[in-house]
């Protein structure tokens, strides 16, 4: 059949139904409005200051990535006013770069008034269409979150420490012998090396894409951050922020994800990265600081960490050595007061950390937003030195922060080196200057101890004439430990050769306003001090070499317990100066106190030496208590513990009353020994059991087979008897002698 324009139909086609087809393959053209964004939060301007506001919006998009031009810029004009209406279109050409350029600069502060809000022209359509009527979402399930710090709530009060073996990564719980155990083990959890955050809270990880952070009971990851190629890491006080460098300097490829918690084209060059933990945000990148010295054979090796925290975590400060130090506001990372603290010469420099009082009367103000009427927050302090410069002493300055007050000042003279060490309660600040001759052909040692809680912050100098090469206070006290050496070979020991040095310990004299000389300890190979936690316990540690790996055991209060009992004991200075013990750990290359002050971790890396790697763990007296040799072993670290809850007044009750609490532990220790002796006992029984079961068997077989060799041997009697014996008997009947001639 022919249809009237001539052309023929197929009465088929009217019966087939091609919409099935024509949807799957429906292509969805291009409306032109995917690739635009509206920028508000633009300045109101007339038409005078357009360029300049063009080509700063220019600037900024491009500072992150999003290169945009004039002519793609459109702005709504009020014909009335004769001024913009602030906000503006900006089409990006397609709609991938749209969605960059709204990720990228959504929230961007244009400048102190105005901060960009972004949203993508379509979904202006999509929410100006959106059906008002109210639908009430559905509840999801309450899925409850692990806390991160439930291991502190263990009912045996027990600590963790992680070990690093090879590839395999174990958390263990420490505690008596019977409660020691594996809490979590992983293979290839880390590529470099792990590390506790300051609280213990988050336990992180090193990969070649960056950091991870985990915690809680199950160890479920926490938090990512993407810094390839990382290798050092370092968090602030109160576990707020992270710090992470490379070696590489930050490069951002065509590809890579964009948004807050990632790098920008900004941060190209730049070698160290600040992060937001719990947002996981990128806060500001920084370049390595270098050293301004024209002789190689002066250059120093990076300073980690190179960003240094307050204790409060409100300021993080870096120093560009010879010129200034520059200190950022948390949590915008902004240069405080928008300039740095310009100080020629300035080397070095740290905070000063705060009390267990001062955190105290911070918690108290935070919570009340005010302090008590006339007196004043506590403000933050750091303590610098500058070098000898022409005729310009050396100089120690201590100033407050943020008011950048100068607090004291101390000139020193033929000043080589300072180190300044503040005790961990922020009462004291020792700085330890090495000095040299006129002739500079020897050096020698000064500490400079600032007492930082006195009124004018007076200065004691004790002189020393040996070199000391560590320096320790004691925490929470009012004593310190040096290790000091006059060895002519010091300064280049030479292989399998030993230096012998001295080990002082000084207490600040009350009545006298000086610091006065406890005891000495001559002729020792020690060199490293590490105190409790808790104080009054001291270990020196020969660490690092290859022929000595001593570990000594001191109480500086050994007489304290007698005086406790009601005994007539004689106080005098360094009379309660105790050894308690002496031990020895071969290859020794680290050595860590556990958070409670009772046990001491001795450990020998594989990072070192290859020689006996593994860890021991011992008590404050110096006994072992276990010993593990593994080869291939790397790292031991301690879980560190937050700041106790409990008030002065309440720790003070319970030492009080510590007899009373005491008896529930002792009832636990004899139930758990008499577990243990009843399972010894049953042990033993068993075996008993089994010994006369077996006994018992032998005599079984024994009698059985007895009985079957009797029974043989009267059957073969019986057979003896029907035999017939036959008997011959020879008789002389008669006897004659006959000769024969």
């Amino acid at each position: 059949m022919a249809s009237l324009n001539g052309t023929s139909h197929n009465p088929i086609d009217d019966e087939l139904d091609f919409s099935d087809i024509e949807a799957k393959y429906r292509v969805d053209f291009d409306d032109g409005f995917d690739s635009i964004i509206v920028v508000d939060g633009v300045p109101v301007i007339d038409k005078s200051k357009l360029d300049r506001l063009l080509t700063k919006i220019c600037k900024e998009f491009s500072r992150r990535g999003a290169v945009i031009k004039q002519d793609e810029i459109f702005v709504p004009w009020d014909d009335n006013a004769g001024k913009s209406k602030g906000f503006i279109f900006v089409d990006l050409g397609n709609p991938d770069a749209a969605a960059f350029a709204a990720g990228a600069m959504n929230g961007h502060p244009f400048d102190a008034k105005h901060t960009f809000r972004i949203n993508r022209f379509t979904d202006i359509e999509r929410y100006a269409s959106i059906d008002e009527t109210y639908v009430e979402p559905a509840v999801e399930e309450y899925r409850p979150k692990e806390h991160l710090r439930a291991w502190l709530a263990d009912s045996q009060g027990r600590d963790q420490y992680v070990t690093y073996r090879g590839d395999d990564v174990e958390i263990h719980w420490h505690g008596k012998p019977s409660q020691c155990e594996v809490a979590y083990a992983k293979k290839n959890w880390t590529e470099l090396y792990a590390s506790w955050s300051p609280l213990g809270t988050y336990f992180a990880t090193l990969f070649r894409q960056g950091v991870r952070l985990w915690g809680g009971p199950s160890w479920e990851p926490q938090h990512r951050f993407a810094h390839p190629l990382v290798k050092l890491m370092d968090f602030s006080p109160c576990e707020n922020y992270l710090v992470t460098w490379s070696h590489d300097p930050i490069s951002v490829p065509t590809n890579l994800p964009q948004g807050p918690e990632f790098f920008s084209p900004e941060d190209e060059g730049n070698n160290i990265a600040v992060w937001d933990i719990k947002s996981g945000h990128l806060l500001r990148t920084f370049p390595t600081t270098t050293y301004e010295n024209e002789d190689p054979a002066l250059k120093k090796q990076m300073q980690w960490p190179a960003l240094k925290w307050s204790s409060d975590d409100k300021f993080v400060a870096r120093v560009t050595p010879g010129q200034h130090i520059s200190v950022y506001e948390l949590p915008t990372m902004g240069l405080h007061d928008k300039k740095s603290l310009k100080i020629e010469g300035v080397v070095d420099f740290e905070w000063c950390p705060h009390g267990e009082k001062d955190k105290e009367d911070a918690e108290k103000a935070a919570k009340t937003e005010k302090t008590e009427k006339g007196a004043k927050k506590k403000e933050n302090m750091l303590a610098y030195w500058t070098p000898e410069v022409a005729n310009q002493p050396a100089r120690v300055t201590l100033i407050s922060f943020p008011t950048r007050t100068v607090l004291r000042q101390k000139n020193l003279f033929n000043v080589t080196e300072c180190k300044l060490h503040w005790q961990n309660q922020g009462d004291f600040l020792c700085v330890k200057v090495d000095r040299h001759t006129k002739t500079k052909k020897s050096i020698f040692c000064n500490l400079e101890i600032f007492r930082v809680r006195e009124k004018d912050y007076p200065v004691e100098v004790v002189e020393l004439k040996d070199t000391v090469t560590d320096f320790s206070w004691e925490p929470k006290g009012e004593r310190f430990a040096i290790v000091s050496s006059n060895d002519p070979n010091l300064g280049n020991p030479g292989p399998g050769i030993t230096i012998k040095t001295d080990i002082s310990f000084y207490q600040l004299d009350r009545a006298k306003n000086d610091f006065k000389l406890l005891r000495t300890l001559a002729s020792r190979t020690s060199n490293t001090i590490r105190w409790s936690p808790r104080g009054r316990h001291v270990v020196l540690a020969t660490v690092g070499s290859s022929t000595k790996s001593e570990l000594e055991f001191w109480d500086l209060d050994f007489n304290t317990e007698e005086r406790r009992e009601g005994q007539n004991v004689k106080e005098e200075w360094g009379s309660g100066i105790q050894q308690l013990g002496s031990a020895d750990h071969y290859g020794v290359t680290d050595v860590e106190w556990d958070p409670s002050g009772r046990y001491l971790a001795t450990s020998a890396s594989a990072w070192r030496h290859t020689l006996e790697n593994g860890y021991a763990i011992w008590d404050f007296r110096g006994q072992e208590l276990e010993k593990h040799i593994l080869d291939r072993f790397k790292q031991f670290i301690w879980r560190p513990r937050p700041r106790s809850l409990l008030t002065k007044e309440q720790q003070r009750l319970i030492r009080k009353n510590l007899r009373e609490y005491s008896r529930a532990f002792d009832e636990e220790d004899a139930a758990e020994e008499s577990n243990v002796s009843a399972e010894l006992v049953a042990h033993r029984k068993r075996l008993l059991d089994e010994w006369n079961a077996w006994r018992a068997r032998c005599k079984r077989d024994i009698a059985e087979e007895k009985r079957s060799r009797g029974q043989k041997l009267n059957g073969e009697h019986h057979e003896e008897e029907k035999e017939e014996i036959e008997e011959w008997i020879d008789e002389v009947i008669e006897q004659s002698e006959e000769i024969v001639e």
